[in-house]
């Protein structure tokens, strides 16, 4: 979700902003136009950039301050696209749980909006017992020092969140401690709704079998698989296994595969349209041996595995380059191979089709491989 312009002023602002610090009109989310709305002080009503009044009004949401999201003024929900997939949230009662709340809701906030624009169907339970939901919780244990009683992970259709991951000692602790090169609130929400979308869009569909051909068999017993894993996390889950899983936890089962693979397009795409917005492009130092250098001037929304792959492999590596320099860990500390680049392209036309567009057929995804290797693409970004 890139960073938006305030439509009073033009000052660029965060997704989060609820109010424009340079102007200091309000400031709303239409997510339907995917542009901020300017808040008339003297007529309290929502102007878009053309000074347009639109008939909006904030999510009720915003009272808590979790959320800056516009609804239909004569809409009966009072929720915006975001909030209204909530099922449960947290006891606001407990000291310092309206701030892990707001943390988890910019975040979800940020994979809603890019599902809307990549056009997947996102359907809540009141309109679907099949619907996306979301349970917010918070369970103390970990901070205490006992393991937590409540997991973050997805079972139905509900993604469940311990709000002990918004705790950045907490998170980094969890991380090491199940060796991890990559753990945040964001990337959270990515994996989980992963899950239901493959439960969307996958399981009854046509697309099952060549599921099963790209990420293995998924009637495979998944309970048995995941506590072989936790048994055996501080060993190597597979010979060679960089080859063909993103994650050393895409190793576990199919549909963790799945899930892992679908949240790294969710990164790519979403940083890329950050990246877009900027109009930043990379040179190869003088005398590096490189592609021709990337720009972002397509829509990373609908663009087709090659286009992603070009721009992306080359960004993730200097930007990598430029965390080092500060001495960060690296943003995308992975390594993407043709085997993984294809999964990410079976993901791609999934969620092309999904969303009604044209996508390239398989064996137009499979020259992937060709295309890789005359970039030089095939790289481990984090070398």
């Amino acid at each position: 979700m890139p960073p938006l312009t305030c439509a009073h002023c033009r000052q660029l602002l965060q997704a989060e902003a609820r109010a424009c610090p340079s102007c200091g009109h309000g400031a709303g989310f239409d997510p339907l136009t995917n542009a901020f709305l300017h808040l008339d002080i003297d007529k309290g009503r929502w102007r878009n950039a053309a000074g347009r009044t639109m008939p909006l009004k904030l999510c009720d949401n915003a009272r808590y301050g979790v959320c800056n999201w516009l609804v239909e003024a004569d809409s009966v929900l009072n929720l915006c696209r975001s909030c209204r997939h909530n099922r449960t949230i947290p006891d606001l009662s407990v000291p310092g749980v309206l701030q892990r709340w707001a943390q988890a809701e910019h975040a979800k906030h940020r994979v809603i909006s890019s599902l809307i624009q990549l056009g997947l169907p996102l359907e809540t339970r009141n309109e679907s017992p099949q619907g996306l939901a979301f349970d917010l919780l918070y369970d103390p244990s970990a901070e205490q020092g006992y393991a937590p009683q409540l997991l973050t992970g997805h079972a139905g259709g509900v993604v469940t969140l311990n709000l002990i991951e918004t705790d950045d000692s907490a998170r980094e602790r969890i991380r090491r401690d199940m060796g991890e090169p990559y753990r945040t609130l964001i990337g959270h929400f990515r994996h989980e709704v992963a899950h239901h979308f493959w439960h969307r869009l996958v399981e009854f569909s046509p697309d099952l079998e060549p599921f099963r051909q790209r990420f293995g068999d998924e009637r495979a017993d998944y309970a048995a698989a995941l506590a072989a894993h936790y048994q055996n996390r501080q060993h190597a889950p597979l010979a060679d296994w960089e080859e063909a899983y993103v994650s050393a936890y895409a190793t576990v089962h199919p549909w963790e595969d799945f899930a892992e693979t679908f949240a790294h397009y969710l990164h790519i795409v979403d940083t890329l349209a950050t990246i877009g917005q900027f109009g930043t492009r990379i040179d190869a130092p003088p005398g590096a041996t490189a592609p021709e250098p990337p720009t972002v001037d397509f829509d990373p929304y609908t663009a087709d595995t090659p286009t992603l792959a070009r721009c992306w492999i080359p960004f993730a590596f200097a930007i990598n380059a430029i965390n080092r320099s500060m001495g960060q860990p690296d943003l995308y500390p992975f390594r993407l191979t043709p085997a993984i680049m294809l999964k990410l392209d079976f993901i791609n036309r999934l969620v092309a089709f999904a969303a009604g567009r044209w996508a390239p057929s398989e064996n137009e995804g499979a020259d992937i491989k060709a295309m890789m290797a005359v970039l030089g693409l095939g790289v481990d970004l984090a070398s």
